[in-house]
């Protein structure tokens, strides 16, 4: 019974750690690329990210995968990697970070438009959800519509939206070609595979850095993103939803955007207005009741 409660009390710490800590990432990310290429940031972070994941299971000896298993990887390299974490950190480098975090906080609304193309039910309060974050969004622009006129806003927004749909795009492909090996190491081949596209699209387009121009601000940038996003705080992620509802473990999708959106604030003197503030409530709040009705559908 003691044991119980207190693996509860860790999971709960973990959950409380992921919460925080994910939601922080883009700050970093808004760090790196005031400071350097954003696909160079990206490539560096997965190509050091996904070494990790790779050595420990060299290390470990764990088979490779074979076959097939190969192709599931090039895609979800290509839908996870170099377009959804690719686009989404190039696109802060135009629009706050926080404005990024709660536009990532969207791509539930965007596997419910994937599930109804390919002929699923939508439930009465996935509607209401979906019209709750769409309209969320509506509200936050309200206060950008000026904004819209500079391209490079603009070009950030889309690069944002892009990346969600990307993301949810391999979400859903996930679940149908679920692979017969472990997702760790899926995982470290992954950010690999992307971190060398990346470098090649970065280095052939001519927005590389060399490696002794990177600024210190931008190398403290890519350890906190490796160290802290891509390797500590996952493996929080899943030790708490080992140990807790799935219900309860999925909070950190609502409060990583309120974190990122606070410390924007603190950090970068982000725009903090009563738009963003009720848009962002109603966006997640929208996402909520997505997630929820298809769980309890489910």
């Amino acid at each position: 019974m003691l044991s119980s409660k207190t693996s509860r009390q860790k999971a709960l710490l973990a959950l409380a750690w992921v919460c925080f800590f994910w939601g922080t990432t883009w700050i970093a990310s808004k760090v790196g690329v005031t400071n350097m290429p954003a696909i160079q940031l990206c490539a560096i972070r997965q190509l050091l990210g996904g070494s990790v994941y790779l050595l420990y299971f060299i290390i470990t000896k764990h088979p490779w995968p074979k076959g097939k298993q190969w192709g599931v990887i090039l895609v979800l390299s290509f839908l996870n990697f170099m377009l959804s974490n690719g686009l989404s950190t190039w696109g802060v480098q135009y629009i706050s970070s926080g404005l990024g975090a709660i536009i990532g906080a969207i791509f539930p609304l965007w596997i419910v438009i994937i599930t109804l193309f390919g002929g699923g039910r939508l439930p009465q309060k996935a509607l209401l959800g979906m019209v709750m974050g769409f309209g969320g969004v509506c509200i936050i622009f309200y206060d950008h519509l000026k904004d819209f006129l500079n391209a490079d806003f603009s070009f950030g927004i889309v690069l944002s939206v892009i990346a969600t749909i990307s993301w949810a795009f391999g979400t859903v492909y996930t679940k149908k070609h679920a692979v017969n090996f472990n997702p760790y190491f899926s995982l470290g081949l992954q950010m690999l595979i992307s971190s060398v596209a990346l470098y090649t699209v970065s280095y052939s387009t001519g927005n590389t850095v060399s490696i002794a121009a990177i600024p210190a601000n931008a190398w403290w940038a890519i350890l906190y993103l490796v160290v802290i996003g891509s390797v500590l705080t996952f493996i929080a992620f899943i030790y708490s939803l080992q140990r807790l509802p799935t219900s309860l473990a999925s909070l950190y999708a609502y409060t990583n955007p309120i974190v990122a959106v606070l410390l924007g604030v603190i950090i970068f003197n982000e725009k903090l207005n009563i738009y963003v503030a009720v848009g962002g409530a109603v966006t997640i709040a929208g996402v909520y009741l997505v997630n929820d009705s298809f769980k309890r559908r489910t």
